[in-house]
C-alpha cells in the first residue's frame, strides 16, 4: 500500500492550491480525483465557463450599451449555447494544461477513480474499472465541491429543464427563461441571457434578491437587471413544474400564479459532495446538505482529516477555495507560511453589472466601534464610466470619521471585481481618504472613482462639522 503525507480527494481549486503547497516543502502529495479532467466546478461547470459566456454576452451587446449608426446586434436562437460561447473550450482546456503541468512540476501523483475515506489515515480508490487501490496517508483533506440541488418535484429529466451544472449544454438559446434562485448563480446567469435577448423571469422564495449584498448596490443591478428586461417575482415558491405539448416548461406557484417559458434553469441551492466519501464511518462530524464542519484551521474533529471548498459551506467562492486549501496544507505540517484568510476577504459577483465588495458596511462599522462616514462617487460623472455606457454605476466607501481609514467599500459597476482590489490594498495597509487624495490615478480611469468618494466623504464630515457648530452655538 503506497503512503503518502498528504492526499487531497478532489482536485478543484481548493484541492489542487493544497497539493501544491504541501509538495512545495517536500511532502509527498497525492490527489484523487473522479472527473477526467482536474479544476472541479471551477473550471469544468462554473466559475470559468459562466464567466466566458459573461464576457462573450457583454462582446455581442457592446453595441447596444455604445451605440453606433448603423451597427445592431442581434443573436441566432438556433445556435446553441456551446457554440455561442466557443471559446470557453480552450479557456477550459488551458486550464487543465496548467493544472496538469503545476502537478508535474510538483511531483504529484494523481489517482483517477472515487475515492472514499477507509478510517482517519485511509483512502479507498473505486476504479472505473471496478478494481480498488487503497492509499495510506497522514492526513487527508476532503476537497470535493458541492453540486445543484434537484428537488424531487422538478423534472430534470427533461432536456429543457437544467440546473447551473446542465444549462451551458442547452441545445439552443432560448427565446424566454424562467429561472428559480435568487442567489449569485440565478442572478448571474439572469442578468448574462437577459444581456442576449433573451426574456428572463427570475423567481425568488424571499422577498429580496441577493439579501446580503448592501443595499444600494443591489438596487441599482434590479434596476439595471428591469433595463433589461428581467422580471423579478420575490416571495414564490414553486410548487410543480410541467413539461407541456407546445414545448413550453410551466411552473406553477403555491401562491396559485403560474409562468411559463422555453427553458427552466433551477439554481436555488447546493449540496456538498460527501454521499458515499465514508465520513461518518471514520467519526467525521458532519451538518446540513453534507456539509463538512471544520475549525478556523479547516479541520474537522478527525484530528488527520480536513476539509476546504465548496464542501465546507459559505462563501463557497473559488478563490476563498484556494485560499482555504493552503491554510490546511500550512496547518498539517505546521508551514510557517499562511496561517489564515486575510481580514480582507473580497466577494465578487459576476451579474451584469457586476458587484464587489470587501470590508464592513456602516451598520458592521458602528458596531464594530466606529464612527462611520460614507463616500459615494457615479460611474456616470467619470469620463471612463461614460465611455463604456455604465449610467448604473456606483462606488461606495466607508470611512472612519476621526482616522479617516477605509473600512469597506461596496462596488456595482463596470470592472467592480477589479476595482475592488484597490480597495483591499489600501484597507490592509491602514490607508484610506488621505492616501486616495494623494495619489495621481490615469486619466480616464475608474480608479479615479476612489478619490471623487473620498471628496465625497469629506463633503460629509464637513457638513456634520458645520451642523454641530451651529447647535453649539
Amino acid at each position: 500500500m503506497e503512503s503518502y503525507d498528504l492526499i487531497c480527494i478532489g482536485c478543484g481549486p481548493a484541492g489542487e492550491k493544497a497539493a501544491t503547497q504541501a509538495a512545495y516543502f517536500n511532502h509527498r502529495v497525492a490527489i484523487v480525483e473522479q472527473q477526467a479532467t482536474p479544476g472541479g466546478a471551477m473550471v469544468n461547470t462554473g466559475t470559468v465557463p459562466s464567466k466566458a459566456l459573461r464576457e462573450t454576452s457583454l462582446l455581442c451587446s457592446a453595441l447596444n450599451r455604445r451605440p453606433m449608426p448603423g451597427m445592431q446586434f442581434s443573436v441566432d436562437h438556433s445556435m446553441s449555447v456551446a457554440r455561442f460561447m466557443a471559446r470557453r473550450h480552450l479557456i477550459e482546456q488551458q486550464e487543465h494544461d496548467r493544472i496538469e503541468a503545476s502537478m508535474d512540476r510538483h511531483g504529484i501523483d494523481v489517482f483517477h477513480g472515487r475515492g472514499r475515506v477507509v478510517d482517519a489515515q485511509t483512502v479507498a480508490i473505486d476504479h472505473a474499472d471496478d478494481s480498488t487501490s487503497t492509499l495510506a496517508a497522514r492526513f487527508i483533506l476532503i476537497a470535493t465541491g458541492s453540486s445543484p440541488l434537484r428537488p424531487k418535484h422538478v423534472p430534470f429529466e427533461h432536456p429543457r429543464v437544467v440546473d447551473a451544472d446542465g444549462v451551458l449544454a442547452l441545445h439552443s438559446i432560448p427565446r424566454s427563461m424562467i429561472i428559480v434562485g435568487g442567489g449569485v448563480i440565478g442572478c448571474e446567469y439572469a442578468s448574462i441571457f437577459a444581456e442576449i435577448n433573451v426574456q428572463v423571469t427570475l423567481v425568488h422564495t424571499q422577498a429580496e434578491i441577493l439579501g446580503f449584498v448592501d443595499y444600494e448596490c443591489r438596487q441599482r443591478l434590479v434596476d439595471s437587471m428591469s433595463a433589461q428586461g428581467v422580471r423579478i417575482l420575490t416571495n414564490r415558491s414553486v410548487a410543480s413544474v410541467a413539461p407541456m405539448e407546445d414545448g413550453q416548461i410551466h411552473v406553477r406557484f403555491e401562491d396559485g400564479s403560474q409562468e411559463s417559458a422555453e427553458v427552466l434553469l433551477w439554481a436555488a441551492g447546493r449540496s456538498s459532495n460527501t454521499g458515499g466519501l465514508g465520513l461518518e464511518s471514520a467519526g467525521v462530524t458532519m451538518g446540513q446538505r453534507g456539509l463538512v464542519l471544520v475549525n478556523e484551521h479547516y479541520r474537522t474533529n478527525v484530528p488527520s482529516i480536513y476539509a476546504a471548498g465548496d464542501v465546507i459551506g459559505f462563501p463557497a467562492l473559488a478563490a476563498t477555495s484556494m485560499e482555504q486549501g493552503r491554510i490546511a496544507a500550512c496547518h498539517m505540517f505546521d508551514i510557517d507560511f499562511k496561517r489564515s484568510l486575510t481580514r480582507h476577504m473580497p466577494i465578487g459577483l459576476y451579474t451584469i453589472p457586476a458587484i464587489s465588495y470587501v470590508g464592513l458596511n456602516e451598520e458592521e462599522a458602528r458596531n464594530a466601534g466606529h464612527d462611520p462616514v460614507v463616500g459615494r462617487a457615479q460611474y456616470r460623472a467619470n469620463a471612463r464610466g461614460r465611455m463604456l455606457g455604465d449610467e448604473q454605476g456606483l462606488l461606495k466607501c466607508v470611512f472612519d470619521r476621526r482616522s479617516k481609514a477605509l473600512l469597506g467599500a461596496f462596488i456595482v459597476g463596470e470592472d467592480a471585481t477589479e476595482l475592488i482590489h484597490q480597495a483591499q490594498c489600501v484597507m490592509s495597509h491602514g490607508g484610506g481618504i488621505d492616501y486616495f487624495i494623494a495619489a495621481c490615478f490615469n486619466y480616464p480611469s475608474l480608479s479615479e472613482l476612489f478619490k471623487y468618494a473620498s471628496y465625497s466623504a469629506l463633503q460629509v464630515i464637513a457638513a456634520s462639522d458645520r451642523r454641530a457648530q451651529q447647535l453649539a452655538a
